[in-house]
């Protein structure tokens, strides 16, 4: 074989002219490995492209027998070229019919050529097919040739992937980039979702891959690095970024990645054989990416989601790219896929066009899975790996009942859930026509259903779902969405806005809950180590009074001359009450002083979040009005359970005893002491932990709104006296037999009770 000096550079010219003339696809694939086979002076050039149902098949080849074109197959892991596919490893053998893995097709001829070197056909570390060349020599080909050879096989990826194959597919069959994958994962908020993919953090599209002048590209990489290399340093050296914690780890880890030199040769080395800067990051990166892919070590796993990461900054470096706002090419009917996502990156999405929430991390009670909960949509979480498998613009659905993800779906499949979404809205029209039946239990007692709501557009659901009122108003929604900090007069108008839309009923409004995992953009907090036992909520106010006083200002000027119900999120001692009321008192002096209304009546209570308020329960129930129970916090802090860690956010159970009775305990301060107490959270949108909650005593309960209907359909059947003393026997059973999941379920089976 010739000196190949130049000859990749020769070679990717001519595939670029290629790929621009105007050609039908097999013809263009026949002459793009006619092409390779000249440069590289090989007897055998090939290409199997990977179908979905897992066989590589021939779809063009010089050297081989022509007629073997779209017959001949191999399944993946089989012969030579499956194995190439299966490991995404290339194989450079001398005697290729030596190797255990050999595989002989008679139809190719392909048995008097000894010398053998074939490379996977990536895309995002995935094989999507099989670059082969050959010759009778007995052999082992050069390393540049292998460079040059997976440089050409970037060229192929492009064009499987643009769909461009699917002309000279077989009818009935399709290419493995297009098949239908299902991925199983937890179903964080029910619901069906039909629609398309959109990428939260988009995939960067090389279309520049070869070079015209190496120096050049040389140069713009190098500046590239040195930028991304200043911004990591940069980052660790703020003082807000602690000297120790897994956050400077992650960090330590990109700048280790970023001043690799076996990376940066890499790089180099493929900008040499002819590649653009941008392309040359990606070809290193979908090659890093399917070795690692590989492993089965879950630390190096990690890794590579820091490499990757990295690589992702630096194509970003390279094409100048700053992010798209969310709305741009926002389709109708939306599924948006993401690693993790803060609750504000949500919100910024077009609301009406989003059908379901797809994340690879995360956990049931994290605040991203709270407001899609509130919006209504489908959510499932840990889908490992789903990011990398979609495309945008991909079909899919999402079944948030049971934890699935169909990405591409086939034709029936696909009928299948529209009837289940058909069926869906049947039974929404069955609740909805519960919406003016008052929540009163079959023995008489009445229940009152609120809902949470945080934004404006959460309002007209008051009256899609019966609810009575709001029972928790998330107000730092406001704070989370907006670009500055919100005046005075905004905060003001806003939650007048809110209880004008409220028609009357009841609103709660909870004082601003930001810090920890709650990340305004414009209000700089320190970082860490435990978020959400640290400086947020009422912590976070009372150290930043004026921020607090402008809300309740605010909140007091809204409700003049009607009723306000506030209150104060995380306190954990009953002064931060009294902290919180003195300031309360300054601001209605404050108004009084110069003339302005104010509310007719006002209520200010406490949530009930940390344990330590399990110790002063009369001393609270007397410092207010009245108590609202955060469930999710509670149970959190009460287990030692971090919400946000899906290892652990699932091992115990919310129904279990321990829970249980800490609820039971509240309830009954609360008649004691003659203070109403309430419960907001995950627990109250369950049906089956909703009847537990009234079973325990709550009378009050607020929950997302779509929870309401089958809350109320489930209250309306249920004998309470019978379901309070089966519970109270149950928590006192010191050796119990049954648990209390157990219990309810048996419960609601043997009285009829739909859950």
């Amino acid at each position: 074989m010739r000196d190949l000096s130049g000859g990749p550079r020769v070679l990717l010219k001519r595939l670029r002219e290629l790929m621009a003339e105007p050609l039908e696809p097999q013809e263009r694939l026949d002459r793009i490995v006619r092409q390779i086979a000249s440069n590289m002076v090989a007897e055998v050039c090939s290409v199997y492209v990977l179908r979905a149902d897992g066989v590589l098949e021939l779809y063009a080849t010089e050297g081989l027998n022509k007629e073997a074109v779209h017959l001949s197959q191999l399944k993946m892991g089989q012969g030579l070229v499956g194995t190439i596919a299966a490991s995404a490893q290339p194989l450079n053998l001398s005697d290729a019919q030596s190797h255990p893995a050999f595989r002989y097709l008679p139809e190719t001829g392909e048995e008097v050529y000894h010398s053998f070197l074939g490379v996977p056909i990536l895309r995002t570390g995935r094989s999507l097919g099989v670059l082969v060349v050959q010759n009778k020599a007995s052999r082992n080909y050069r390393e540049e040739e292998l460079e040059a050879l997976e440089t050409t096989a970037m060229v192929l990826a492009e064009m499987i992937a643009t769909g461009e194959l699917k002309k000279i597919t077989k009818p009935g069959l399709e290419l493995d980039l297009t098949r239908s994958v299902t991925i199983d994962g937890d179903s964080y908020n029910e619901g069906i979702g039909l629609g398309y993919v959109v990428l939260h953090e988009p995939r960067i599209v090389v279309t520049n891959l070869l070079n015209e002048d190496t120096d050049k590209e040389i140069g713009r990489l190098a500046e590239a690095l040195g930028s991304l290399r200043i911004s990591i340093d940069d980052m660790l050296s703020r003082r807000d970024v602690s000297m120790e914690g897994e956050h400077r780890e992650v960090l330590e880890t990109y700048r280790m990645f970023a001043h690799d030199q076996g990376w940066v040769r890499k790089l180099e080395e493929a900008i040499r054989n002819g590649l653009t800067a941008e392309a040359a990051v990606e070809k290193v990166q979908s090659d890093t990416k399917a070795r690692m892919m590989r492993l089965t070590d879950p630390y190096l796993r990690e890794r590579m989601h820091d490499f990757e990461d990295l690589a992702n900054r630096l194509l970003r470096q390279l094409t100048g790219y700053s992010g798209r706002t969310a709305a741009d090419g926002f389709p109708t009917d939306a599924v948006i896929f993401a690693r993790a996502m803060g609750a504000a990156e949500l919100l910024d999405y077009p609301r009406a066009n989003i059908r379901g929430l797809v994340l690879e991390e995360g956990a049931v009670t994290s605040h991203v899975v709270i407001v899609a909960r509130a919006m209504g949509i489908a959510v499932v979480g840990q889908a490992a790996g789903v990011v990398a498998l979609a495309e945008n613009g991909d079909s899919v659905i999402i079944d948030g009942d049971g934890g699935h993800v169909h990405l591409r779906p086939m034709a029936d499949h696909l009928r299948s859930y529209e009837e289940k979404v058909r069926f869906r809205a049947r039974r929404q029209e069955q609740f909805r026509a519960l919406r003016s039946v008052e929540p009163v239990t079959r023995d008489g007692q009445r229940i009152s259903l609120m809902m949470n709501a945080g934004l404006l557009v959460d309002l007209p659901q008051l009256a899609e779902s019966g609810a009575e009122g709001i029972g928790l108003f998330r107000t730092e929604l406001q704070f989370m969405i907006a670009s500055t900090m919100p005046k005075a007069e905004e905060q003001e108008a806003f939650y007048r806005s809110v209880l004008k839309q409220a028609g009357g009923r009841v609103v709660t409004f909870r004082t601003l809950d930001i810090g920890g995992d709650k990340v305004v953009p414009y209000f700089r907090a320190h970082e860490e180590e435990n978020p959400a036992l640290g400086w947020r909520a009422i912590r976070l106010s009372l150290d930043r009074p004026g921020l607090l006083r402008t809300q309740l200002r605010a909140m007091l000027k809204a409700a003049a001359d009607g009723e306000l119900k506030m209150m104060v999120p995380m306190v954990t001692e009953v002064s931060e009450i009294e902290a919180v009321r003195e300031l309360l008192q300054k601001e209605v002096q404050h108004l009084s002083r110069f003339g302005h209304a104010l509310p007719r009546k006002l209520q200010f209570g406490a949530m009930l979040e940390v344990p330590a308020l399990l110790w002063q329960l009369d001393e609270l129930m007397a410092a207010v009005d009245f108590v609202s129970v955060g469930s999710n916090d509670l149970f959190q802090f009460s287990m030692a359970v971090d919400r946000g860690n899906a290892r652990v956010s699932d091992r115990f159970d919310p129904l279990g005893r321990p829970f249980l009775r800490i609820l039971r305990d509240i309830v009954r301060a609360g008649e004691r002491n003659k203070t109403p107490v309430t419960l907001c959270g995950e627990l109250a949108g369950k049906t089956i932990s909703a009847m537990a909650l009234l079973g325990l005593g709550f009378r009050s309960v607020s929950m997302s709104p779509a929870s309401i209907g089958p809350v109320k359909a489930m209250l309306l059947g249920l004998d309470l006296q019978a379901l309070s003393k089966v519970m109270e026997e149950a928590l006192d059973d010191k050796r119990p037999t049954a648990s209390m999941r157990e219990i309810l379920a048996g419960f609601a089976e043997s009285h009829n009770i739909p859950l």
